[in-house]
């Protein structure tokens, strides 16, 4: 799998890199009493655990700007935000971000089937292991939002997905309840905020961590582009066909291109300038019509 390497972080006065994602990097202070965290978004876009070539011009911006209005959005859920001056050359696409110990969980929330779940549904009549309707379409609203959690694998794994019983036996019943049921509530409220603006959230993912008090707070990005799955409510109520109903604002033009460009062996193609735009278009008309 392709990884990121530190080759592409960059100096930040002050900061020190200390881990690169496949989107992300973190740098921690050099003051030594300052235990906060920079969380700086690159332009880096990611598909089927590859990282891709090249990268979306602005989406580091982009992703930073919607994270931000969801977290402001969503004041009553905890969050990882800590107050204090970001650094010039990274402010439009930085966090400060309080420094958690990060559960291993991906907290999925399907509220609509498709991708994965739907593949798996058309073989097996379950999404994740959990057995569904018959007669369900791609692209259809599922009777309730589902929490589907994800083990996060080690830089360089494939994440897999896990069972409830699974994350209770790797974080605990207490805290794995808790994470289900507050991964649920955030997507009723973000779906319905959505709702509002003309959009469908048909899935998302969170990741969270705890603070020193014992606090679960929401952590990394939140309902982004990249996370989640976002489409147009009107098509998806008029829309004949799955490609029809799903017009989506998200990096779905980029996994679709990928698809029928590539068969998964090797490293992945480079990607043209025309599914670059696009998809920059998209991010920017999603954040437009959230914010109007």
């Amino acid at each position: 799998m392709s990884t990121p390497s530190d080759s592409t972080s960059q100096s930040i006065h002050g900061w020190r890199h200390i881990y690169s994602g496949k989107v992300r990097d973190l740098y921690a202070s050099e003051d030594a009493d300052d235990t906060r965290i920079l969380v700086v978004a690159s332009d880096r876009v990611s598909a089927f655990d590859f990282v891709l070539s090249p990268g979306i011009t602005g989406k580091g911006a982009l992703l930073t700007q919607l994270s931000r209005w969801w977290f402001a959005q969503l004041s009553e859920f905890p969050n990882h935000l800590a107050e204090g001056d970001l650094p010039a050359e990274v402010a439009d696409r930085a966090m400060l971000a309080q420094s958690l110990e990060m559960l291993p969980i991906e907290c999925v929330v399907r509220g609509y089937i498709t991708g994965s779940g739907w593949a798996e549904y058309q073989e097996s009549g379950t999404v994740c292991g959990i057995a569904l309707p018959a007669g369900l379409e791609n692209g259809d609203r599922l009777p309730e939002p589902l929490f589907t959690p994800a083990y996060k694998a080690p830089m360089g794994e494939h994440d897999e997905n896990i069972t409830f019983e699974q994350t209770v036996e790797l974080v605990g019943e207490g805290r794995a309840a808790e994470l289900r049921d507050t991964s649920l509530a955030i997507y009723a409220r973000a779906a319905a905020i959505a709702e509002e603006h003309g959009l469908i959230l048909a899935d998302t993912k969170f990741e969270f961590g705890i603070d020193t008090d014992g606090v679960l707070r929401l952590a990394d990005e939140v309902l982004t582009s990249d996370s989640s799955r976002y489409w147009d409510a009107a098509t998806w109520e008029s829309g004949t066909t799955p490609a029809a109903r799903m017009a989506s604002f998200d990096k779905q033009i980029v996994r679709d291109w990928l698809a029928s460009n590539w068969d998964k062996q090797g490293e992945p193609p480079v990607l043209p300038d025309e599914i670059v735009e696009r998809t920059a278009d998209r991010y920017r008309e999603l954040i437009q019509r959230l914010s109007a």
